[in-house]
């Protein structure tokens, strides 16, 4: 019998998804301290948070189809243990090819938050499914603009890995409630772990809505991840401000992520097509505002908001999309559509290194600007009609 879903444990999955998933984007705003200290450059550093990224979308691709096939704590156990290891690698580091290859299992065991997007769909009614994404998206959210302004804040006064070993004794404390509290699923997929991931292809081929929604998550993930990747570097180059500042930025996002919860109800109630292309067009517009925002602070505020604001309701709206079908396969299906949105943010993430490297800023906004105008095209053209 599927357990019922109550609020606390909605909200435990809502807090543990941004508190895990804060592991990924630590590294951000220290990005500028990590090079200083190793002595390399800003390009070569980035490799932390390609490293980073790279590592979530191979989490999503090897661990989360496990959701569909064994129990959700055992899943927990073993990749809390290489979590906490990683980060403590991380910490320890003594040269930058040993932060990249911990950062990659980093983010490989932090892709964890993702089986609670699909749990929550799962354990919930059809008419409440929209609200209980968004509730579990906007901790989630939280969790990623959180980090930057806690990291930054962190790295500024007591040195970059500081903020590693407080996020693995964090993880230790969050391990336990989750064994405790998160209620127990057994799924039964009767095949091997081979005709599991084999299956994830299956659904990517059968399923043109899923293609959809992945190529808008991806498009729409890639331009802010280079936006975040590159915004510590205009801050340091342009108004000489430090990380805590650039981590601050990340509180304006959170004012756009605590509307996920209002964005879950609207997609189950407004036509879900009018909120995709609202979205794309609010993304177009917060590029454009970036593009003539490099020496205002005004304006990279405003962009920040609406760019997080545009991300969230279309992840949100393409996950209730994908969610409404194959419920025995959610995780797999969850697993296509978030693989591809962070692959979408490791491509981001080296395309805003090099157009800031090449270009600076304004190159950096027109790769947004692009990247958002071709989600809104490729709605258009291959939606149905």
């Amino acid at each position: 019998m599927t357990p019922k879903l109550t609020n606390s444990v909605l909200y435990l999955m809502s807090i543990s998804a941004g508190l895990v998933v804060a592991n990924l984007y630590y590294n951000q705003p220290l990005l500028h301290q990590i090079a200083t200290d190793y002595g390399v450059t800003e390009a070569e550093v980035s490799n932390v948070a390609l490293s980073t990224q790279l590592g979530y979308a191979f989490g999503l691709l090897f661990i989360i189809p496990l959701g569909d096939k064994i129990s959700n704590h055992r899943i927990l156990k073993l990749d809390f243990l290489v979590m906490v290891l990683s980060l403590i690698a991380a910490a320890t580091a003594n040269s930058l090819l040993l932060l990249i290859i911990s950062s990659f299992f980093i983010g490989f065991t932090s892709s964890i938050p993702q089986l609670f997007v699909p749990m929550a769909a799962q354990l919930s009614d059809e008419k409440g499914r929209g609200r209980a994404i968004g509730i579990v998206m906007s901790g989630l959210l939280i969790g990623i603009l959180g980090s930057r302004v806690i990291s930054g804040f962190v790295g500024e006064q007591f040195g970059w890995r500081v903020i590693y070993y407080a996020a693995a004794v964090l993880m230790i404390l969050l391990f336990f409630i989750l064994q405790v509290k998160l209620p127990r699923l057994n799924p039964h997929f009767p095949g091997s772990y081979g005709s599991l991931l084999k299956s994830i292809f299956h659904y990517f081929k059968t399923e043109p809505a899923l293609r959809l929604a992945s190529l808008r998550g991806a498009l729409a993930f890639a331009g802010l991840s280079a936006l975040w990747t590159t915004l510590v570097f205009l801050m340091e180059d342009s108004f000489g401000y430090g990380s805590t500042i650039t981590g601050l930025f990340g509180l304006l996002g959170i004012a756009g992520a605590l509307g996920a919860t209002v964005v879950g109800k609207l997609s189950d109630k407004l036509n879900k097509n009018r909120i995709i292309i609202f979205s794309a067009i609010l993304l177009i517009v917060s590029w454009a505002i970036f593009l003539v925002s490099g020496n205002s602070i005004f304006g990279l505020v405003v962009g920040v908001i609406l760019v997080d604001l545009g991300l969230q309701a279309l992840h949100i709206t393409n996950q209730n999309i994908i969610f409404s079908k194959n419920p025995q396969g959610r995780n797999r299906i969850n697993t296509v559509y978030m693989v591809s949105f962070f692959i979408g943010g490791a491509l981001g993430t080296t395309l805003g290194a090099l157009a800031w490297q090449h270009y600076g800023w304004t190159g950096v906004s027109i790769l947004g600007l692009i990247l958002s105008v071709l989600i809104l095209l490729a709605h258009l053209f291959f939606r149905k009609i």
